[in-house]
Protein backbone atom coordinates (compact mmCIF):
# COMPACT_ATOMS: atom_id res chain seq x y z
CA UNK A 1 0.00 0.00 0.00
CA UNK A 2 1.26 3.70 -0.90
CA UNK A 3 0.13 6.38 0.75
CA UNK A 4 1.11 10.13 -0.21
CA UNK A 5 -0.36 12.92 2.23
CA UNK A 6 -0.90 16.92 1.57
CA UNK A 7 -0.95 18.48 4.23
CA UNK A 8 -1.45 22.25 4.90
CA UNK A 9 -0.44 22.67 8.76
CA UNK A 10 -2.44 26.39 9.87
CA UNK A 11 -1.42 27.51 12.93
CA UNK A 12 -4.88 28.86 14.36
CA UNK A 13 -3.26 31.52 16.91
CA UNK A 14 -0.44 29.02 17.67
CA UNK A 15 1.09 25.69 17.62
CA UNK A 16 0.06 23.31 20.36
CA UNK A 17 2.24 24.34 22.97
CA UNK A 18 2.36 26.43 25.83
CA UNK A 19 5.54 28.49 24.77
CA UNK A 20 3.44 29.71 21.93
CA UNK A 21 0.18 30.09 23.77
CA UNK A 22 -2.03 32.93 22.63
CA UNK A 23 -2.42 34.81 26.11
CA UNK A 24 -5.91 35.60 27.10
CA UNK A 25 -5.85 36.94 30.33
CA UNK A 26 -3.28 37.28 32.88
CA UNK A 27 -3.91 39.12 36.35
CA UNK A 28 -2.94 38.66 39.44
CA UNK A 29 -2.16 35.25 39.61
CA UNK A 30 -4.34 33.98 37.26
CA UNK A 31 -3.65 33.34 34.14
CA UNK A 32 -5.80 31.55 30.76
CA UNK A 33 -4.08 30.45 27.28
CA UNK A 34 -5.53 29.71 24.08
CA UNK A 35 -3.83 27.21 21.56
CA UNK A 36 -4.95 25.15 18.66
CA UNK A 37 -4.01 24.39 14.91
CA UNK A 38 -6.10 23.58 11.80
CA UNK A 39 -4.78 21.28 9.55
CA UNK A 40 -6.09 20.62 5.92
CA UNK A 41 -5.11 16.83 5.24
CA UNK A 42 -5.75 14.50 2.54
CA UNK A 43 -4.27 11.14 1.69
CA UNK A 44 -3.91 9.32 -1.42
CA UNK A 45 -3.54 5.91 -1.10
CA UNK A 46 -4.83 2.95 -3.11
CA UNK A 47 -6.15 1.25 0.19
CA UNK A 48 -9.87 3.00 0.11
CA UNK A 49 -9.46 3.04 3.69
CA UNK A 50 -7.28 5.63 3.97
CA UNK A 51 -7.88 7.15 0.77
CA UNK A 52 -9.75 10.61 1.30
CA UNK A 53 -9.91 14.02 3.35
CA UNK A 54 -8.27 14.05 7.09
CA UNK A 55 -9.16 17.78 7.61
CA UNK A 56 -9.50 18.66 11.29
CA UNK A 57 -9.09 21.19 13.81
CA UNK A 58 -7.79 21.14 17.53
CA UNK A 59 -8.37 23.99 20.22
CA UNK A 60 -7.25 23.97 23.87
CA UNK A 61 -7.16 26.16 26.84
CA UNK A 62 -4.22 25.99 29.46
CA UNK A 63 -4.94 27.81 33.01
CA UNK A 64 -4.01 28.35 36.29
CA UNK A 65 -4.01 30.31 39.20
CA UNK A 66 -2.37 31.09 42.35
CA UNK A 67 -3.40 29.96 45.43
CA UNK A 68 -0.76 30.63 47.61
CA UNK A 69 2.60 31.88 47.32
CA UNK A 70 3.67 27.99 47.89
CA UNK A 71 0.92 26.60 45.77
CA UNK A 72 -1.03 26.78 42.64
CA UNK A 73 -4.04 25.67 40.71
CA UNK A 74 -3.72 24.58 37.08
CA UNK A 75 -5.98 22.78 34.37
CA UNK A 76 -5.91 21.87 30.37
CA UNK A 77 -8.66 20.90 28.44
CA UNK A 78 -7.90 19.78 24.64
CA UNK A 79 -10.67 19.38 21.81
CA UNK A 80 -10.60 17.86 18.33
CA UNK A 81 -13.15 18.67 15.58
CA UNK A 82 -13.46 16.63 11.73
CA UNK A 83 -13.44 19.11 9.38
CA UNK A 84 -13.98 15.85 6.54
CA UNK A 85 -17.55 14.52 8.21
CA UNK A 86 -21.15 16.20 7.51
CA UNK A 87 -22.41 18.15 10.26
CA UNK A 88 -24.97 15.28 11.14
CA UNK A 89 -22.28 13.01 12.24
CA UNK A 90 -21.24 15.55 14.78
CA UNK A 91 -17.45 14.00 14.79
CA UNK A 92 -15.73 15.95 17.48
CA UNK A 93 -14.08 14.70 20.90
CA UNK A 94 -12.05 15.78 23.74
CA UNK A 95 -8.46 15.05 23.83
CA UNK A 96 -7.04 15.86 27.02
CA UNK A 97 -9.25 17.40 30.33
CA UNK A 98 -7.50 17.19 33.57
CA UNK A 99 -7.06 19.73 36.79
CA UNK A 100 -3.92 19.54 39.51
CA UNK A 101 -2.31 21.42 42.46
CA UNK A 102 1.34 22.03 42.20
CA UNK A 103 3.11 22.46 45.08
CA UNK A 104 6.42 24.50 44.19
CA UNK A 105 9.23 22.39 44.92
CA UNK A 106 7.33 19.42 46.08
CA UNK A 107 5.95 18.23 42.73
CA UNK A 108 2.56 18.32 40.83
CA UNK A 109 -0.91 16.39 41.03
CA UNK A 110 -3.56 16.24 38.94
CA UNK A 111 -6.61 14.39 37.67
CA UNK A 112 -8.12 13.47 34.91
CA UNK A 113 -8.34 12.61 30.60
CA UNK A 114 -4.12 13.40 30.32
CA UNK A 115 -1.57 11.10 28.92
CA UNK A 116 0.06 8.23 30.39
CA UNK A 117 3.66 8.03 31.48
CA UNK A 118 4.63 6.25 29.17
CA UNK A 119 4.05 9.09 26.50
CA UNK A 120 6.72 11.35 28.73
CA UNK A 121 9.56 9.37 26.44
CA UNK A 122 8.02 8.29 23.50
CA UNK A 123 6.75 11.85 22.52
CA UNK A 124 10.30 12.44 21.79
CA UNK A 125 9.71 10.45 18.52
CA UNK A 126 6.11 12.02 17.80
CA UNK A 127 6.66 15.62 16.46
CA UNK A 128 6.31 15.22 12.96
CA UNK A 129 2.64 16.96 11.82
CA UNK A 130 1.63 13.49 10.52
CA UNK A 131 2.10 9.97 11.38
CA UNK A 132 4.99 9.32 13.95
CA UNK A 133 3.99 7.51 17.28
CA UNK A 134 1.12 5.47 15.16
CA UNK A 135 2.01 2.46 17.44
CA UNK A 136 0.43 4.17 20.19
CA UNK A 137 -3.27 4.66 20.24
CA UNK A 138 -5.41 6.74 22.28
CA UNK A 139 -7.35 4.78 24.98
CA UNK A 140 -4.61 1.72 25.01
CA UNK A 141 -3.71 1.17 28.64
CA UNK A 142 -1.04 3.73 29.59
CA UNK A 143 0.75 4.21 26.24
CA UNK A 144 -1.01 7.52 25.29
CA UNK A 145 -3.99 9.62 26.48
CA UNK A 146 -6.46 7.87 28.10
CA UNK A 147 -9.15 8.55 31.01
CA UNK A 148 -8.88 7.98 34.84
CA UNK A 149 -5.24 9.18 35.18
CA UNK A 150 -4.24 10.39 38.70
CA UNK A 151 -0.10 11.51 38.27
CA UNK A 152 2.47 12.75 40.32
CA UNK A 153 4.93 14.79 38.80
CA UNK A 154 8.51 16.29 40.08
CA UNK A 155 10.90 18.37 38.11
CA UNK A 156 14.46 19.22 39.01
CA UNK A 157 14.02 16.25 41.84
CA UNK A 158 12.31 18.49 44.45
CA UNK A 159 14.53 21.63 43.31
CA UNK A 160 18.19 19.73 44.19
CA UNK A 161 19.26 18.57 40.50
CA UNK A 162 18.33 20.95 37.78
CA UNK A 163 16.99 18.55 34.55
CA UNK A 164 15.95 15.27 36.84
CA UNK A 165 12.25 14.40 36.48
CA UNK A 166 9.86 11.76 37.53
CA UNK A 167 6.25 10.94 37.46
CA UNK A 168 4.03 8.22 39.24
CA UNK A 169 0.90 7.12 37.87
CA UNK A 170 -2.37 5.91 38.39
CA UNK A 171 -4.93 4.54 36.21
CA UNK A 172 -9.05 3.91 37.03
CA UNK A 173 -10.74 0.85 35.65
CA UNK A 174 -12.39 1.40 32.70
CA UNK A 175 -14.02 -1.71 32.00
CA UNK A 176 -17.01 -3.18 29.84
CA UNK A 177 -20.63 -1.27 29.20
CA UNK A 178 -22.44 -4.37 30.82
CA UNK A 179 -21.98 -7.80 32.42
CA UNK A 180 -19.19 -9.01 34.62
CA UNK A 181 -16.79 -6.20 34.89
CA UNK A 182 -19.07 -2.98 34.24
CA UNK A 183 -17.85 0.06 35.30
CA UNK A 184 -19.81 3.61 35.46
CA UNK A 185 -17.44 4.53 32.66
CA UNK A 186 -17.80 1.88 30.52
CA UNK A 187 -17.11 1.08 26.93
CA UNK A 188 -18.03 -1.50 24.61
CA UNK A 189 -14.63 -1.43 22.34
CA UNK A 190 -12.98 -4.00 24.16
CA UNK A 191 -9.78 -2.27 22.95
CA UNK A 192 -10.28 1.03 24.94
CA UNK A 193 -10.61 -0.89 27.89
CA UNK A 194 -8.12 -1.14 30.74
CA UNK A 195 -7.99 -2.33 34.34
CA UNK A 196 -5.95 -0.47 37.10
CA UNK A 197 -3.10 0.20 35.89
CA UNK A 198 0.24 1.97 37.50
CA UNK A 199 3.40 2.97 35.69
CA UNK A 200 6.41 5.72 36.15
CA UNK A 201 9.08 7.69 34.40
CA UNK A 202 12.15 9.41 34.65
CA UNK A 203 14.26 11.38 32.73
CA UNK A 204 17.61 13.46 32.58
CA UNK A 205 18.37 16.72 30.16
CA UNK A 206 21.63 18.46 30.19
CA UNK A 207 23.26 20.58 27.77
CA UNK A 208 20.48 19.57 24.91
CA UNK A 209 20.97 16.04 25.70
CA UNK A 210 18.30 13.78 26.67
CA UNK A 211 17.58 10.38 28.67
CA UNK A 212 14.63 8.89 29.72
CA UNK A 213 12.65 5.35 30.67
CA UNK A 214 8.90 4.56 31.16
CA UNK A 215 7.30 1.33 32.40
CA UNK A 216 3.80 0.67 33.06
CA UNK A 217 1.36 -2.34 33.85
CA UNK A 218 -2.25 -2.49 33.56
CA UNK A 219 -4.90 -5.32 34.71
CA UNK A 220 -6.20 -6.40 31.18
CA UNK A 221 -10.23 -6.96 32.10
CA UNK A 222 -12.55 -9.89 31.63
CA UNK A 223 -13.74 -8.79 28.36
CA UNK A 224 -9.87 -8.58 26.66
CA UNK A 225 -9.05 -11.85 27.90
CA UNK A 226 -12.37 -14.11 28.40
CA UNK A 227 -12.93 -14.59 24.56
CA UNK A 228 -11.50 -16.80 21.68
CA UNK A 229 -12.40 -13.92 19.53
CA UNK A 230 -8.94 -12.01 20.18
CA UNK A 231 -5.25 -13.14 19.82
CA UNK A 232 -2.90 -12.03 23.17
CA UNK A 233 -4.36 -12.65 26.00
CA UNK A 234 -2.93 -12.32 29.38
CA UNK A 235 -3.29 -11.06 33.35
CA UNK A 236 -1.25 -8.07 32.64
CA UNK A 237 -0.47 -5.47 29.47
CA UNK A 238 2.85 -4.19 30.05
CA UNK A 239 5.07 -1.73 28.56
CA UNK A 240 8.65 -0.79 28.87
CA UNK A 241 10.80 1.68 27.08
CA UNK A 242 13.69 4.06 27.04
CA UNK A 243 15.05 6.91 24.62
CA UNK A 244 17.43 9.28 23.71
CA UNK A 245 17.29 12.98 22.57
CA UNK A 246 19.44 15.55 21.51
CA UNK A 247 17.70 18.89 21.33
CA UNK A 248 20.32 21.87 21.16
CA UNK A 249 21.68 24.29 18.27
CA UNK A 250 18.71 24.06 15.73
CA UNK A 251 19.01 20.09 15.68
CA UNK A 252 16.61 17.57 17.27
CA UNK A 253 17.52 14.07 17.07
CA UNK A 254 15.40 11.18 18.96
CA UNK A 255 15.17 7.69 19.01
CA UNK A 256 13.33 5.24 21.49
CA UNK A 257 12.67 1.44 21.81
CA UNK A 258 9.80 -0.25 23.54
CA UNK A 259 8.99 -3.72 24.49
CA UNK A 260 5.48 -4.93 25.18
CA UNK A 261 3.54 -7.17 26.84
CA UNK A 262 0.04 -8.23 25.89
CA UNK A 263 -0.75 -4.39 25.23
CA UNK A 264 0.14 -3.66 21.25
CA UNK A 265 -3.02 -3.60 19.71
CA UNK A 266 -2.62 -6.06 16.43
CA UNK A 267 -5.61 -4.34 14.46
CA UNK A 268 -8.77 -5.77 15.01
CA UNK A 269 -7.19 -9.22 15.81
CA UNK A 270 -6.55 -8.28 19.35
CA UNK A 271 -2.76 -7.61 20.67
CA UNK A 272 0.67 -8.92 20.46
CA UNK A 273 1.73 -11.23 23.29
CA UNK A 274 5.01 -9.50 22.99
CA UNK A 275 5.95 -6.76 20.82
CA UNK A 276 8.96 -4.27 19.80
CA UNK A 277 8.42 -0.85 18.92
Amino acid sequence: MKVKVLSLLVPALLVAGAANAAEIYNKDGNKLDLYGKVDGLHYFSDNDSKDGDKTYMRLGFKGETQVTDQLTGYGQWEYQIQGNEPESDNSSWTRVAFAGLKFQDVGSFDYGRNYGVVYDVTSWTDVLPEFGGDTYDSDNFMQQRGNGFATYRNTDFFGLVDGLDFAVQYQGKNGSAHGEGMTTNGRNDVFEQNGDGVGGSITYNYEGFGIGAAVSSSKRTDAQNNTADYIGTGDRAETYTGGLKYDANNIYLAAQYTQTYNATRVGSLGWANKAQN
